[in-house]
């Protein structure tokens, strides 16, 4: 997974997120719109090429109010990019925005 992969899939518009996504961004009041620009602006921060569900991978972005969100993303076998996950990265799990705690 890199970045070009997303953001062209993003700008084809070839993006979904799983149901499990679309709760939890409302339960953050993170918008779609969120999630497009935290991805276009993003860094990858992890990657999971063993993912069970597929080769993911964590990215690190920022809102247009500044505010930083964890998206987890894949690619399905169609080409598309699945968003799995969305939150913003707070302790006690976080640090930082870019620090997992240890043991995290």
């Amino acid at each position: 997974m890199n970045m070009d992969i997303i953001i062209n899939a993003i700008l084809q518009g070839k993006w979904f997120m799983s149901q499990h996504a679309r709760v939890r961004a409302g339960q953050r009041e993170i918008s779609d719109a969120d999630v497009i620009v935290a991805l276009l602006q993003g860094q990858i921060l992890e990657d999971y090429p063993e993912d069970p569900r597929g080769h993911s991978c964590l990215i690190l972005g920022h809102t247009p109010d500044k505010r930083a969100i964890h998206v987890v993303c894949a690619q399905d076998p169609g080409g598309s990019l699945v968003i799995i996950t969305v939150y913003q990265p707070e302790p006690p799990a976080w640090v930082d925005e870019k620090t997992r705690k240890e043991g995290e």
